[in-house]
């Protein structure tokens, strides 16, 4: 394909985010599509700055010429005074991960509930959404419980080790979509929630390579239910693995993280990004860190 004209700079700003597989994603897609495009990390922990400064990184990206910037932890939610406009649906969800620059203007938007949308439309297709289980309400969970409502899911079980925190995010969410049930439940109801459901979808930390383990006793999982986990390092977590030998259907972290990613570079180019030809090269950069450790 031929070099188009346009160029793009864009940044991740957040604590850790050296070693993220994000840069790489958006700059073979770019390439692909014969754009300049690069995409640089921007490690609050390197740069020994704290979250608090993600309003004089904003406006020092403008100054430099950036695009756009992605957002992550801790600055999804201390971003939002310094943004000129926000997405209804980020403004609901009260956090922001990507940010474009536009007429000198910072536009936020939230690609963590629509990522994980197309990851369920695109990986699931078919899943029946009458009743779900999830487990974990924290950043991410809010984000994906907005993303389960958003596309149908008629009732939604809450599950998280903090009981107020998830009876916080049901009545939220029940106000946000009144024509479904979000109820906050503990862990004690899982056998009970489990027989109810149709699928179950994890948001908490465990199965990372940093927590092992899986999140509920697969004795629960059924043939007829369908797993989403969202964690993606390792790709075949524990619950992923053992939901396939249940027979379950399984969404794998992954394509969330790939869903993320082609929103945030549509939101940055105002190009599609081809998920398919994304996820081939996210599983790439995976296996090659498996290599590598």
């Amino acid at each position: 394909m031929s070099q188009r004209t346009e160029s793009y700079l864009v940044g991740l700003v957040g604590d850790g985010v050296t070693p993220s597989l994000t840069p790489p994603m958006h700059e073979r897609e770019g390439d692909v599509q014969g754009l300049r495009y690069l995409y640089r990390p921007i490690d609050l922990l390197e740069l020994g700055l704290a979250g608090d400064s993600v309003g004089e990184i904003l406006r020092s990206a403008r100054a430099l010429g950036f695009n756009g910037l992605n957002i992550t932890h801790p600055c999804k939610q201390l971003v939002l005074q310094h943004l000129d406009e926000v997405t209804p649906d980020a403004r609901r969800l009260g956090a922001v991960n990507t940010v474009v620059i536009r007429d000198g203007r910072f536009i936020g938007h939230n690609t963590d509930f629509s990522g994980f949308a197309a990851a369920l439309a695109s990986g699931l297709p078919g899943a029946r959404l009458d009743r779900v289980v999830q487990l974990g309400a924290g950043g991410a969970g809010s984000a994906v419980a907005y993303a389960l409502l958003s596309a149908g899911v008629k009732e939604l079980d809450l599950v998280d080790m903090d009981p107020e925190r998830a009876a916080a995010r049901a009545s939220e969410l029940a106000g946000f979509f009144p024509d479904s049930i979000v109820t906050a439940r503990t862990t004690a109801e899982l056998p009970q929630l489990m027989r109810l459901a149709d699928g179950l979808v994890h948001c908490t930390p465990v199965g990372m390579a940093a927590h092992p383990g899986v999140p509920l006793d697969l004795d629960l999982l059924e043939s007829r239910h369908w797993v989403a986990d969202i964690v993606y390092r390792p790709i075949d977590t524990e619950l992923v693995r053992g939901a396939r030998a249940k027979g379950c259907d399984v969404l794998d972290g992954g394509r969330m993280a790939v869903g993320q990613a082609a929103d945030a570079f549509r939101i940055f180019t105002g190009l599609d990004a081809d998920p398919d030809r994304m996820r081939s090269h996210f599983l790439e950069l995976v296996a090659a860190e498996g290599v590598a450790a």
